[in-house]
Order: C-alpha cells, then sequence, then structure tokens
C-alpha cells in the first residue's frame, strides 16, 4: 500500500467511480457479473459470444475494474483508498483467478485483467482479500468450487 496522504482529487476520483457503478447498464452488467456462476466454462462460453448482451456485460464490469486498478498502478489514485473502497474489484479479480490463465491464452489476451492482477497479488494484504472473498465465493457457488478445484 501506498505510505502517501490520500488527497481530495483521490476522494473526488472515488466519488466519480462510485457514481460510474450507479449507471443503469453498468448496474444490470454488476448484477449479471455478481451472479454468474464462476467456472472457466461459464466465462468461456459468455466470451465466445461478442454479441451477446452477456458478453458486453462481462467486458463492461471487467473494463471498468480494469480501469480502476490501472489508476492505482500507475499512481494516479492512493492505492490504500482504493483498497479501502473499491473491495468489487477485488470480487471481480477473485472469481476469475481460478481460471485467468486459461482465459487468456483461448482468447489470445494475454493481457486481459493485468492491472487487476498486478494489483491484487501486490501485497500480503491484498493477496488476503483476495483469498477471503475467493472463501466467500466458494461458499455462494458450492458447484463451481468443485469444477475450479
Amino acid at each position: 500500500m501506498s505510505d502517501s496522504q490520500p488527497t481530495h482529487d483521490d476522494a473526488e476520483l472515488i466519488l466519480k467511480l462510485y457514481d460510474l457503478r450507479r449507471e443503469p447498464v453498468m448496474r444490470e452488467a454488476r448484477v449479471y457479473f455478481a451472479n454468474l456462476p464462476p467456472t472457466e466454462d461459464n466465462f468461456l462460453k459468455v466470451v465466445a459470444n461478442p454479441g451477446s448482451k452477456e458478453n458486453s456485460y462481462v467486458r463492461q464490469v471487467a473494463g471498468y475494474w480494469e480501469m480502476a486498478a490501472s489508476f492505482v498502478n500507475h499512481g494516479v489514485l492512493n492505492a490504500a483508498l482504493a483498497f479501502d473502497t473499491l473491495q468489487e474489484m477485488y470480487f471481480v479479480y477473485a472469481k476469475i483467478k481460478p481460471f485467468l490463465s486459461v482465459l487468456r491464452e483461448k482468447t489470445n489476451t494475454p493481457d486481459f485483467l493485468i492491472n487487476m492482477e498486478k494489483l491484487a497479488e501486490s501485497t500480503a494484504e491484498t493477496r488476503a482479500r483476495v483469498a477471503r472473498v475467493q472463501a466467500r465465493i466458494a461458499a455462494r457457488f458450492p458447484e463451481a468450487a468443485k469444477v475450479n478445484a
């Protein structure tokens, strides 16, 4: 985590990110993503259908959080403030993490979620959060946990 103090600019950016999450289509996309059982097969089916609403939803959610992670990785947004306020980003990463390398390989996108991965794996604290979120996801989707094991 960054040792620097968050600024008013950091707070403004956090509030802007929050407002964007409230946009109606983004809300629909977030609900879809949250309820998609996290298996490699489910995600591959969605990405294999680029014209579908579901594909658009996954791209919207992943792209949104990838953008937010890039802000932190490039020093535009304070890392500690982001850690405290952007918990959903860790949920998105934790949900895809078990099969992220397969998605990258099968979709020929080696940089897919590279910023989220860099941020979520950057410290013991962020890795611990990912592990906690993965445990909650496994409890919510026990069938997917068996598939991903």
